[in-house]
C-alpha cells in the first residue's frame, strides 16, 4: 500500500465511506521493509495482536539491535529472545529500559501503553535445570499481556511438592508444564486440571533421553486429555500458545 492510497484510506474512514474494521483488515495487508539482510514486518501486530519478536540467536548484535529498533520504534513492548549480552547492550543503549533476563535470554523493551491483561498463566517445571526454558515461557506470556505464575521443581520424583500447588492450578486459565528427563510431568498434571495444559519438553537429562526427544514422546503419547506438546526447548511458543488461548477468553 503506497502512502497515497493509506492517506485515502484515511479519508474514507473520515468520510464513513467505509468502517474502521475494515480499514482494519486492508492495513493487515501492508508490506514489510526491506533491511537487506532482514524483512521486518511492521503490522504482525494487527493481524496477531503483538508485535513481531526477534529472534537473536544467530544474527549478529549489529543486525539484532538494528530489527529490534525497527520492529519497537519507541512505540510498542517489543520481545528479543535468545538473545546474549552483547545484543543486550547494545539495545540498552538505544532503550534504557530494556529488561534482560540472563536466564531466559530474553530481552523486554516496553514502550507506550501496556498490554490490555488477558488471563491467568501458570508456568510449572520439572526440576532446576528446567528453568531456562521454563523462564522464557512465563517471560514471553507476561509481555504478551497475561498474569503469570510459577511454581518450580514440583516434578514426579517427588509428587507431594505438586499436589501442595493445586490451588496455583484452578487459578489459572493455561498450564504451561516444563518438563525434561522422561517428561512425566505433564501427563500427571492432565490428570489433576481441566484447562488445557501445554507441554514443553526440554534436552535436560542423560543419555537415554536423547537431547529432549525422550520427554517429547513421552509427552506425544499422554494418556490425559487436553494436553498439547510443542517442540523441544520451546519455552517462546508455548507463551505465545498460551496467549492466543487467554486472548479468546478475553474476548469471550
Amino acid at each position: 500500500m503506497s502512502r497515497d492510497e493509506l492517506a485515502q484510506l484515511l479519508e474514507d474512514v473520515k468520510n464513513n465511506v467505509i468502517g474502521i474494521d475494515q480499514a482494519l483488515n486492508r492495513l493487515k495487508d501492508l508490506p514489510y521493509e526491506n533491511l537487506g539482510f532482514a524483512m521486518v514486518d511492521h503490522h504482525r501486530s494487527l493481524r496477531k495482536g503483538f508485535p513481531e519478536v526477534v529472534f537473536c540467536q544467530g544474527k549478529t548484535t549489529e543486525q539484532a539491535a538494528q530489527i529490534f529498533k525497527k520492529v519497537c520504534g519507541g512505540l510498542r513492548c517489543t520481545l528479543g529472545t535468545r538473545a546474549d549480552e552483547e545484543v543486550y547492550k547494545a539495545l540498552r543503549e538505544i532503550y534504557p529500559e530494556a529488561v534482560y533476563n540472563r536466564l531466559a535470554r530474553t530481552i523486554v523493551v516496553c514502550c507506550g501503553e501496556p498490554p490490555v491483561k488477558k488471563g491467568n498463566v501458570l508456568v510449572m517445571s520439572a526440576g532446576t535445570a528446567d528453568l531456562p526454558v521454563a523462564e522464557e515461557a512465563a517471560v514471553t506470556a507476561e509481555v504478551m499481556g497475561n498474569e503469570v505464575k510459577r511454581t518450580y521443581d514440583v516434578g514426579v520424583s517427588g509428587i507431594h511438592r505438586l499436589l501442595d500447588n493445586l490451588d496455583l492450578i484452578r487459578w489459572a486459565h493455561v498450564i504451561i508444564v516444563v518438563a525434561g528427563m522422561e517428561g512425566a510431568l505433564a501427563s500427571v498434571v492432565g490428570g489433576l486440571a481441566d484447562q488445557p495444559i501445554i507441554a514443553v519438553p526440554t534436552s535436560v537429562g542423560y543419555g537415554a533421553s536423547f537431547n529432549g526427544l525422550a520427554a517429547l514422546l513421552t509427552m506425544l503419547n499422554s494418556c490425559a486429555s487436553g494436553l498439547g506438546v510443542v517442540n523441544i526447548d520451546n519455552g517462546f511458543g508455548a507463551g505465545a500458545l498460551a496467549n492466543a488461548i487467554t486472548h479468546i477468553i478475553k474476548r469471550v
